[in-house]
């Protein structure tokens, strides 16, 4: 499909009253459309099926379905990790919203056959001066790396990124709420002793007391250990 016949299948997918409800969830996103994602997924997984390389350097980014495409294209897309890994490169600078970051990690799902490699390319991010990279490092760890041979190296990472941008830090939140969901005895040691800002680990405990994967017992000691902030710290938190 070229460019002009993806932009029109887009447009043709397009519903108002969608496109109102995304723009309330994406604060300073201006160019949605107002496509539902199954309709994106499903665009994408054909794409992945075709000339994928053509299209991935040709793709435009005028709108959020366009760069949420890519990032689903690349996840779907049947390659050498090697490969896989110079778009996903090209692709992680376009990143400027939580949804478009969050799809293409979860959708990346072959990550799990090459976490070692993966695993290096993600740490040139840890230190990035981009709220968004810095995301994907923790969403990433998050879907993909949450086994016993990694868990203690995730703990380690999501301690050590530091991006005072409100995304990034609910990303570290939610990752360390999963990882509590899934190893509760490591988790629980990290929480001990760590060295997270209070609003990061606070919100990372308010989301193990929301999750059902943890059981009335641990979210009665859980909360006991919320921290009491005297003074409170801006968060940059997006626009409305």
């Amino acid at each position: 499909m070229t460019n002009e016949q993806i932009r029109d299948f887009l447009e043709k997918h397009a519903e108002k009253q969608f496109k109102d409800f995304t723009s309330s969830l994406i604060p300073g996103t201006d160019s949605i459309l107002g496509v539902r994602l199954p309709v994106l997924r499903s665009l994408a997984k054909q794409l992945a099926k075709e000339d994928w390389r053509t299209y991935l350097k040709e793709a435009r980014d005028d709108t959020y379905e366009e760069i949420m495409l890519q990032g689903l294209v690349i996840g779907y897309v049947k390659a050498e990790m090697e490969e896989l890994l110079e778009y996903a490169a090209a692709f992680i600078p376009k990143i400027h919203d939580w949804s478009v970051n969050d799809g293409f990690c979860s959708t990346f799902k072959i990550v799990r056959k090459h976490r070692a490699e993966v695993w290096d390319f993600l740490m040139q991010y840890r230190a990035s001066e981009s709220e968004f990279e810095q995301r994907v490092v923790a969403v990433m760890l998050m879907d993909h790396f949450l086994v016993p041979e990694y868990i203690g190296r995730v703990l380690a990472v999501y301690n050590s990124l530091k991006h005072e941008g409100y995304y990034c830090k609910m990303g570290v939140a939610w990752g360390i709420a999963t990882a509590y969901a899934k190893f509760p005895q490591e988790t629980q040691a990290f929480l001990l002793e760590n060295e997270l800002d209070d609003y990061t680990y606070n919100k990372a405990i308010q989301k193990m007391l929301e999750s059902y994967r943890v059981s009335a017992e641990d979210k009665e000691m859980l909360r006991g250990m919320k921290r009491k902030v005297t003074g409170r710290k801006n968060v940059a938190k997006p626009e409305q």
